[in-house]
């Protein structure tokens, strides 16, 4: 059976939308993991913040030791390996002072907002996270007067905001 030009050319351009609208949904796919990939390294910076500040305390100290023995080649070590951990420390030296940047911006944003809920955000993100006085959800929501359940609500609005702190705009969720 023979078709006509007419039937090609339909079918081609089925052919054509059908592919453009599954490179379309792949598209938002791959969108979508990329802000859930964010958010999910929002919640665990958070997790760690404390051991990485615990880290940082000392770095500099350490940053410095390790530059003057490298300076006068008193390293019997692996050079290579010895300037990939200061770099290493640098980094996290680094994260900790943006984390730092950017929940001290939160905080200001929680503060100015006239929703009491955007003050109880940060005070639980601060206290779960950030406060040297570790408390559990079950805590803060004592705390708080709240359920256990709005605890961990509240952490999910709070990182959505600190994603969009953190990453600019790649944290904005599109659609």
């Amino acid at each position: 059976m023979m078709l006509s030009e007419k039937h090609i050319e339909l079918i081609s351009k089925t052919a054509a939308l059908a592919a453009f609208q599954h490179l379309e949904k792949e598209k938002e796919k791959q969108e979508k993991q990329k802000y859930d990939r964010r958010l999910r390294n929002i919640k665990l910076l958070l997790r760690n913040y404390r051991s990485f500040a615990l880290h940082c305390a000392n770095i500099k100290l350490e940053v410095n030791t390790l530059n003057q023995k490298l300076e006068l080649d008193e390293l019997d070590s692996d050079e290579f390996a010895v300037r990939s951990v200061l770099k290493s420390k640098e980094r996290t030296l680094a994260m900790v002072k943006y984390i730092n940047k950017t929940l001290e911006v939160y905080r200001v944003i929680c503060e100015k907002s006239d929703d009491p809920e955007d003050i109880r955000r940060y005070q639980i993100i601060h206290g779960m996270y950030i406060s040297e006085d570790k408390k559990t959800a079950k805590e803060l929501s004592s705390g708080h007067s709240v359920h256990n359940r709005t605890i961990y609500k509240d952490i999910d609005k709070a990182c959505e905001t600190l994603v969009v702190l953190m990453f600019g705009v790649d944290g904005i969720k599109l659609r």
